[in-house]
């Protein structure tokens, strides 16, 4: 598992990642997650999707003290699970849960669509993107999005974990001016190799990308 900034990161599919620092394990948008996983300190999602709200995955990860942290549009799922703590957050909030401060910003479409004028990801559904602070690095999972204004003005990001396989999600190229824009110090794309998204969108935005992107 790579150690990037003290932490360690592994992409286990599609936009699910485990995040550790030694001491808090999180774990975004839970997806094809082995069965003899690490337990979730933490567990956020992004959205309400079967790809990023997977409950038969959340399952495997779950503890007594879990907190999930997730948007109200997940709430019907989530209610089936046995979790004492589950938090609601809106685009542009911040809470701090178990030391680990984590915001939030919108995650939506610009330009794709799944019937004229309705994109995949409206704004107003409320999905999400988060920023969580772990061994004091800013690590920003955009969830399902486009390039954003609210992106293109996010600071500070140490890792940025970035879709990059298009119809859902900004292309590789769509990425690589994200990030180019935002400069994170390191850029890991994701959304690629499971439902949709290939390896060659992954080396397509490391080729376009002017930050260090590292492929996992």
């Amino acid at each position: 598992m790579p150690s990037i900034f003290g932490l360690q990161i592994e992409r286990l599919a599609h936009d699910c990642f485990r995040i550790s620092d030694g001491y808090t394990t999180a774990y975004i948008d839970p997806f094809q997650i082995p069965e003899q996983a690490d337990k979730a300190d933490i567990l956020l999602v992004t959205h309400e999707h079967y790809d990023h709200c997977s409950i038969e995955d959340i399952q495997k990860v779950i503890k007594q003290d879990t907190i999930i942290v997730t948007i109200p549009g997940c709430a019907s799922k989530l209610n089936r699970l046995q979790v004492k703590d589950i938090r609601m957050m809106m685009p542009n909030q911040g809470i701090t849960v178990k030391g680990v401060a984590i915001e939030t910003i919108p995650a939506y479409n610009l330009n794709k669509y799944r019937a004229p004028g309705v994109p995949f990801h409206p704004k107003e559904d409320g999905r999400v993107g988060f920023i969580v602070t772990l061994n004091g690095k800013r690590v920003f999972h955009a969830g399902d999005t486009d390039f954003t204004p609210e992106m293109a003005a996010l600071k500070d990001i140490d890792i940025a974990l970035v879709p990059v396989s298009g119809t859902y999600v900004m292309t590789a190229e769509e990425a690589a001016q994200a990030v180019n824009a935002f400069k994170p110090k390191i850029a890991i794309p994701m959304h690629y190799g499971a439902t949709i998204g290939t390896a060659e969108d992954a080396e397509r935005f490391k080729q376009l990308a002017k930050v260090e992107v590292v492929i996992i």
